[in-house]
């Protein structure tokens, strides 16, 4: 019996020496995306993203509430799946529409994945959600505090990406105003969170009139998060142009948004140089393609 209980107690002590080195590697990626995010080479971090976010899942597996590794891959697999899926079927879109279409599949099931796991972080932040998150998370936005913005702002991120690639869903559509609400309440918080991304967010959103949407109000968070960004980052100008000057086919402004957009020097913001380099060249696509956008 004397060595049972020794066997035993050396196994509890083995799993919980897993655990907390577990937690240990986990908290340190929890807080390695800078890494990523300013590197200079796209391709680069393209092939080794999936190492990461293969990692935080087999992490996950030993640590299943770790609430900032759960949000780490809720971020990882959003910015994955945009700037090196969603973009590629952009790409291809005019000259190899099956791939295309994979491609948007495979970034619509990555962007699930993601909103999976920052509603898994939700639960543990605020308890259990039960079996309509949508609802629950409604409810508990008014106990949202200044430390959830991040986790606000990915959960809408991942989950309106999945929105915008999938309008035709119902199932996802109709948990369209949760994405708002998310945005919205991150806002009432701190507004100038992450030099104004979630004002850049809602040029997307208010772009969107069929479902709710103001291209007034998407121009006035345009403005916001160029203020906010100081004019260093691309992306409210891609925004603006893809929401608003394609739909009311302002060529003109379409040209002039997209070519402020490639005229910023990445190295006005190191710390988001991947994001910058990655939005130019989609804007430089945009550009080349803009016959598709607007009618002759």
């Amino acid at each position: 019996m004397r060595r049972l209980a020794v066997l035993a107690l050396a196994v509890v002590w083995a799993c919980s020496m897993k655990t907390m080195a577990a937690r240990t590697v986990a908290g340190t990626l929890s807080e390695s995306s800078e890494v990523y995010s300013r590197d200079d080479d796209p391709e680069l971090v393209r092939g080794a993203v999936p190492f990461a976010l293969k990692t935080y899942e087999s992490l996950l597996e030993t640590i299943p509430r770790h609430g900032p590794l759960l949000l780490a891959a809720c971020r990882g697999f959003t910015q994955y799946a945009y700037a090196f899926v969603q973009i590629d079927a952009e790409r291809l879109q005019y000259d190899d529409y099956p791939e295309s279409t994979r491609l948007r599949e495979r970034a619509l099931r990555l962007y699930l994945r993601g909103r999976d796991y920052c509603i898994r972080a939700l639960e543990v932040r605020f308890q259990d959600l039960g079996d309509m998150p949508s609802v629950e998370i409604a409810r508990i936005l008014t106990r949202a505090e200044e430390k959830d913005v991040p986790l606000l702002y990915w959960t809408a991120a991942s989950w309106g990406a999945a929105v915008a690639l999938a309008p035709d869903d119902p199932d996802l559509v109709i948990d369209f105003p949760v994405v708002r609400a998310l945005l919205e309440r991150a806002l009432e918080i701190d507004e100038e969170w992450n030099a104004g991304a979630l004002h850049e967010a809602m040029i997307t959103i208010e772009s969107l009139e069929l479902l709710g949407g103001s291209k007034d109000l998407a121009r006035s968070h345009f403005e916001r998060a160029v203020a906010l960004q100081k004019g260093r980052s691309p992306g409210p100008y891609v925004a603006l142009a893809m929401g608003v000057s394609v739909a009311d086919q302002d060529r003109a402004e379409f040209e002039r948004l997209l070519g402020t957009a490639l005229a910023i020097d990445p190295e006005a913001d190191p710390g988001n140089r991947l994001a910058t380099i990655v939005t130019q060249r989609r804007a430089q696509w945009l550009l080349d393609n803009i016959d598709s956008l607007f009618s002759q």
